[in-house]
């Protein structure tokens, strides 16, 4: 992976809700959102609901850089929210993250 360390980092990150749970998911999503927007370091955090596919989400969110990702990752917040998460959804937190790298072609 290339170096993110000091430049913008995007993370994309999709995650499916239970069977059932799918309005729990996005509620407990949605009052997330404020406070990682106000994470030291946070330059857009969006939550997403793929259309057509109810329980399906995505989250985009760009960082300063990656140790503003790893802060908000870590913060106490964060590790609090996780176990009531796993509840919510299907699989890891983990397969869902997607780091992205950018580029532009040559002109």
């Amino acid at each position: 992976m290339n170096d993110t360390k000091n430049r913008n980092v995007t993370v994309l990150w999709e995650a499916r809700a239970r069977a059932g749970r799918e309005a729990e998911m996005k509620a407990f999503m949605t009052a997330a959102v404020t406070p990682s927007r106000n994470d030291l370091g946070n330059i857009d955090y969006e939550a997403h609901e793929v259309e057509g596919q109810p329980g399906t989400f995505i989250i985009y969110e760009r960082w300063e850089n990656r140790d503003a990702l790893d802060r908000h990752l870590s913060a106490p917040r964060m590790q609090e929210l996780v176990p009531q998460l796993l509840e919510l959804m299907e699989g890891s937190i983990e397969e869902g993250i997607r780091l992205l790298q950018p580029f532009r072609p040559a002109q």
